[in-house]
């Protein structure tokens, strides 16, 4: 035993304090160590620059739904239909997620009410796989909209996605004409369709349902686009504008109807109902 060691041991040091690993974020954009209670109270928003935070399902629903809301069930579909593996099975990678994650894929919808607004919302979980598109997410949007046909009010969808999801192949495609047909039914019925479109939405999905609202939402900042910049840079052998892919330049470009903060989402989201749902819904 060494002298320095001798020493430590007779001596009354006070206990080592724990801390709790959740004590603190840092903001991806800015680099700010937040405590993690002001950044979730603050709805995950930086409030030192503004950065929105991805968030899972229930916070998303928490945030936008009045209380009381009801969590429509998860439509049961054909797992692993090609028996898909790569480095791991595809079944194992949905166990790893489903483990990670509250609900058993990437897309939940509730019904409910938005500051007293009837509508049913669907939301796209990006900690689920990347949010990515899959039969489950196609069989979950399809539920989502004909829920809202039976309660005759608004369809709201929350995106974020990297796309379809591979390992369903082709059966993963084909959730987007199956969604854009819901679309087209929402709008025969006289019914809004809004798409609030989050960070980041890509692939698939940018090329189906979130493109094919009554109103396009976004959030600030929030990346939005179908190729990756880089592709489309090597693709054009051109530079990009700065900014470009983002909400704020596709708004100005007007892909997009507006941005708003998340903190004025739940307010904007019921003022839309109000002037878009029929009369007798309203």
């Amino acid at each position: 035993m060494s002298w320095l060691t001798r020493v430590r041991n007779s001596l009354p040091f006070a206990p080592r304090r724990e801390t709790p690993d959740n004590l603190w974020v840092k903001c991806p954009s800015c680099n700010e160590m937040l405590f993690t209670k002001e950044y979730e109270d603050n709805l995950s928003v930086c409030p030192r620059c503004n950065y929105h935070g991805r968030i899972g399902a229930d916070a998303r629903l928490n945030q936008l739904m009045d209380e009381g809301y009801e969590l429509l069930p998860a439509p049961e579909v054909q797992e692993d239909p090609l028996k898909f593996r790569d480095s791991k099975r595809y079944t194992e990678r949905l166990k790893q997620a489903r483990a990670k994650n509250p609900h058993p894929d990437a897309f939940t919808a509730a019904v409910g009410t938005i500051v007293g607004q009837k509508a049913v919302v669907g939301v796209q979980d990006f900690m689920f796989m990347g949010g990515s598109m899959g039969m489950a997410v196609g069989a979950a949007f399809v539920a989502g909209a004909e829920r809202a046909l039976e309660e005759k009010c608004g369809f709201i969808v929350v995106t974020a996605a990297g796309g379809a999801r591979m390992q369903e192949g082709i059966l993963s495609l084909m959730q987007m004409p199956r969604a854009t047909v819901m679309t087209r039914r929402l709008r025969e019925a006289g019914l809004p369709y809004i798409v609030v479109l989050t960070d980041p939405t890509t692939g698939g999905v940018t090329a189906s349902y979130a493109m094919l609202g009554d109103v396009h939402i976004a959030e600030p900042g929030a990346l939005i686009g179908f190729a990756g910049q880089r592709v489309i840079q090597e693709t054009i052998r051109e530079q990009l504008p700065d900014g470009f892919q983002r909400a704020e330049y596709l708004h100005a470009h007007g892909m997009v109807d507006m941005v708003v903060p998340r903190r004025d989402l739940r307010t904007t989201l019921s003022t839309l109902l109000g002037y878009m749902q029929p009369a007798k819904a309203a």
